[in-house]
């Protein structure tokens, strides 16, 4: 059965059905095989999927309880860019009234379901439509959208302001960005993956042929994108479209592995073709019923008792019995209101139907929300705290189901004025070099970073670099260190990387010469203070050993006024700057960012301040509903002076997604940083390395900077941070190497100086991170920069850097001593101080 498509012998099906019997692990063979029972097979395979759904009921103490969500139906436009071959949703613009329902529409049709006790808001609509159609770009210019995105999140706004439903988007294929922008305005968002046979969307004749959204790659980023931004998400395949067994199962083990990294899918759909009039695929046979229990029972035993399926109740028949022995514990949303756009020839059950159907077959229906009952009781960081109170009046608290008898009433959606209380353990700057960190890691270790055996598979490998080039390289670097950049001399690049012995010594020593002649002798420093004002976060980064939950020992958070009693007190101590970054902390206000700005400055009106990273930048501008450059020129006006270019860590998707699970993209980081640039925001570069990381994405990294640097020129210098990896979480879970060997720290900042040479003048090295002899040996290969006086520091520290948290003048004085040179305090923007 290696392509999917031969029918399995009785041999298989029998050892295929042992082995789930049996709770051992199905290979993509093995469940291929299973879809093909039928008759006694069928029967047995749909009692081991059974007894799996009953234990995950039991597990999260519903037994016998099967759910289903009272919605509303919003069909905000039946426009759309994809020409998808069985879909009569989708249709032309002179077939509508109108490319969009009307704002008062919406709240008509939610507000007619809360009348009836719904809950949900289901928004469907097409893939940017006004990307093909001129009526749909006009109607949304004419109402001041400037996309199909920006009205689904007004009308979202709308709905829970004014009638209390919970809205689920459905808007199709979306980008990392565009998640974090609707994450606050819904509780839960979908996208059906329906198939990764990238055959059916590329071949002339496939059903998806023609529609730019429904490639598989393209709809398997987007259920990574929502894990990674912590999205409750809905997802399911589509069966019988002309996929072979072995494509679907492909699907069931590609939603599998996105479920386990990140723990976001809270619903899997199996839904079966049913061909419709009017469609290119009028003439496709159905589905047939057996296939789809056959399917919904496999998915089960792959996807196990903690997921839950649903197969939508209007599709099958009436063959309710049969779904629910397949392993079903839901029927999704349906509404007593409005029909299935989608499919309206075929209606959905009366809910008194459904609920005798199913407990005809031995279970209780039961009531839950668009949003599943486990992500309800963990809230942190599945709902923004803006939808705190609209759940919190539809929930039970104990279950997470809905309160049937609630009725949805519009609340204001708004952050709540006592989410974000100061407090915990906010001398961590000081006790963290005495007392320590409580615990090596924080208290959700085994969750929050999503399945460890997942995440090590996909690490990336390198190839090793060619030490023929090596002599070429080192004579490259000493005549024209920049071409290294190249890629005709990416050989040669790669090979220096790889230099040790007399070859790195001879490398460091052409990065010392070519520092020598572009900034001179004296090493620079600027008197400064950390502050990092909260380090609650939910992000998961894997490489973070700062961030810890509310409730954990070492969290905390500082108010405005500690803040700025901080930079008063380093002003009075000589610092001309402040570098202030935290948490993504779910519960601070949004106007937190510019508050804590402006109180400095009122505070210290000369005071320097270089803050918040590019994540801390585009999760604000999300939650504020504004564009990334509106977000930085109001932080500017409020006085934000310069911004760290901290949260790069490898400007690689491949290896950021492992390391970091949440972090923005490396696109948007560039975007990020390119516009506070553009604005007149000079920031620092960054690279975090030693991890699961290879020189080759090294290069990758020094080239993106190198681009920006081209079109901008609005970095002031780079910084090497070597990784901490003695409480790193991926470096617990025995993921990544311990940080980098000394050879890699030489190289890499002697490659730093060779490589951005004519583009950045000044390279820094880290001497929380190195240490004092070891950063003054970095300053004889090719750095010039000892970065600040810090005063203190906590983010290397609860790592695990052993080199404390501030340096006087002082010592910063006698680091360069060692070093040969004589040290000088500069700006932030690297002009001459003191």
């Amino acid at each position: 059965m290696a392509d999917g498509t031969d029918q399995p012998t009785v041999a298989s099906l029998r050892r295929a059905l042992r082995r789930a019997a049996d709770g051992r692990a199905l290979d993509p063979d093995e469940a291929a095989a299973l879809l093909a029972a039928r008759g006694e097979f069928l029967d047995e395979l749909l009692a081991v999927a059974g007894r799996i759904r009953d234990a995950g009921l039991a597990d999260a103490g519903r037994p016998g309880v099967v759910t289903f969500s009272k919605k509303v139906f919003v069909p905000l436009t039946r426009l759309c860019r994809d020409r998808c071959h069985y879909c009569t949703f989708a249709t032309v613009p002179h077939r509508l009234p109108a490319a969009y329902l009307e704002r008062d529409e919406v709240l008509a049709i939610a507000a007619a379901g809360a009348v009836q006790g719904c809950k949900e808001a289901l928004f469907t609509l097409g893939d940017r439509p006004e990307e093909r159609w001129p009526q749909a770009r006009q109607w949304l210019t004419e109402r001041g959208f400037d996309s199909t995105l920006d009205y689904v999140r007004a009308c979202a706004i709308a709905v829970l302001e004014e009638t209390g439903l919970l809205p689920h988007l459905n808007p199709g294929v979306l980008s990392w960005a565009e998640l974090q922008r609707l994450k606050p305005v819904a509780p839960s968002m979908g996208m059906m993956l329906e198939t990764t046979a990238t055959r059916l969307w590329s071949e002339p004749g496939g059903p998806h042929y023609g529609s730019p959204d429904k490639e598989p790659a393209v709809r398997l980023r987007v259920l990574a994108d929502a894990g990674r931004v912590g999205v409750p998400f809905t997802t399911g395949i589509l069966i019988g479209i002309g996929e072979t067994p072995a494509e679907r199962v492909d699907s069931i083990f590609a939603i599998r592995r996105s479920a386990r990294e990140y723990g976001h899918i809270q619903e899997v759909i199996v839904q079966n073709f049913r061909a419709k009039p009017d469609t290119a695929m009028r003439g496709m046979p159905d589905a047939e019923l057996h296939e789809l229990a056959a399917t919904v029972a496999v998915a089960r035993i792959l996807l196990g008792p903690g997921a839950r399926i649903q197969a939508p109740p209007n599709l099958i028949e009436g063959e309710y019995d049969l779904l629910l022995r397949a392993g079903i514990d839901d029927w999704g949303g349906v509404s007593p209101v409005t029909p299935d756009h989608v499919n309206p020839e075929r209606p959905w059950p009366h809910l008194d139907e459904l609920a005798a159907r199913t407990a005809a077959a031995g279970f209780t229906l039961r009531e839950r929300l668009t949003v599943y009952p486990e992500y309800v009781r963990r809230a942190d960081p599945w709902l923004d705290p803006r939808l705190a109170a609209h759940v919190a009046a539809l929930a039970d608290p104990a279950t997470g189901l809905a309160v049937e008898s609630a009725r949805p009433v519009g609340r204001p959606w708004q952050e709540p004025d006592d989410a974000f209380v100061p407090g915990g353990r906010t001398d961590l700057h000081a006790t963290i070099d005495t007392v320590g960190r409580s615990a090596d890691r924080r208290g959700d270790f085994d969750s929050v970073y999503g399945d460890w055996a997942e995440v090590g598979a996909q690490i990336p490998t390198a190839a090793p670099a060619s030490a023929t080039e090596l002599r070429a390289g080192l004579r490259l670097a000493a005549d024209d260190p920049a071409a290294l950049l190249e890629s005709r001399h990416e050989a040669a690049a790669l090979a220096l990387f790889a230099a040790d012995g007399a070859a790195l010594d001879e490398l460091c020593r052409i990065a010392d010469d070519v520092r020598r002649h572009a900034v001179g002798d004296d090493v620079t420093y600027v008197v400064n203070r950390n502050i990092n004002f909260s380090n609650v976060c939910y992000v998961g980064c894997r490489f973070c050993a700062f961030a810890q939950r509310e409730r954990d020992a070492d969290a905390y958070r500082l108010s405005v006024a500690q803040v700025a009693d901080r930079a008063e007190q380093a002003w009075a101590a000589g610092a001309t700057e402040v570098c202030m970054q935290g948490g993504i902390d779910p519960k601070l206000p949004v106007t937190a960012y510019a508050d804590l700005v402006r109180a400095i400055k009122a505070r210290v009106p000369g005071m320097h301040v270089h803050a918040y990273s590019p994540m801390e930048i585009v999760t604000g501008a999300a939650k504020a509903g504004v564009s990334v450059r509106d977000w930085l020129t109001e932080l500017r006006d409020a006085g934000l002076d310069t911004i760290p270019g901290t949260a790069a860590e490898i400007l690689d998707d491949e290896v950021r997604w492992v390391l970091t699970k949440g972090k923005l993209p490396a696109a948007t980081w560039v975007e990020v940083v390119g516009t506070a640039h553009e604005l007149g925001i000079r920031s620092s570069s960054t690279m975090m390395y030693g991890h699961v990381d290879h020189p080759r994405q090294w290069l990758g990294h020094f080239r993106v900077l190198a681009g920006l640097q081209d079109r901008t020129g609005g970095f002031t210098e780079f910084v090497a941070l070597p990784f901490v990896h003695t409480n790193a979480p991926i470096y617990l879970a025995g993921i990544a190497r311990p940080g980098p060997t000394w050879r890699e720290n030489r190289v890499v900042h002697a490659m730093a100086r060779l490589l951005l040479h004519g583009r950045i003048d000044n390279i820094q090295c880290s001497w929380v991170k190195l240490g004092d002899s070891g950063t003054a040996e970095l300053l004889r290969s090719g750095c010039n920069d000892l970065g600040g006086t810090l005063m203190e520091e906590t983010i290397s520290r609860m790592a695990g850097s052993d080199h404390g948290s501030a340096r006087t003048v002082a010592q910063l004085e006698r680091i360069a001593a060692a070093a040969g040179r004589r040290a000088r305090p500069r700006t932030t923007v690297y002009g001459y101080a003191g």
